[in-house]
């Protein structure tokens, strides 16, 4: 099964090094091959998803540096948030 973020995803790699010169050491959120913003933590990059009422398993948040250390895959459910 594909993951539904792959397009996301590959479009970080195809832009990796770009990105790296822009956003290294923090984190990017990527929807429909774009990014939306760049944050110094995930938890602010979630907080402002949320504000733009983006759901979640829709986007990717992609830690930026170079090289492979910082690929991981984490799912989480479509929860509401209050």
């Amino acid at each position: 099964m594909e993951s539904p973020l792959k397009k996301e995803f590959d479009y970080y790699l195809a832009n990796q090094r770009e990105l790296v010169e822009k956003y290294n050491g923090r984190y990017v959120v990527i929807k429909d091959a774009e990014v939306l913003g760049a944050y110094d933590s995930e938890l602010a990059a979630i907080s402002d998803a949320k504000t733009k009422n983006l759901v979640l398993g829709t986007f990717l948040i992609q830690f930026v540096s170079p090289g492979d250390t910082a690929y991981r895959q984490t799912f989480h459910s479509r929860a509401i948030f209050s």
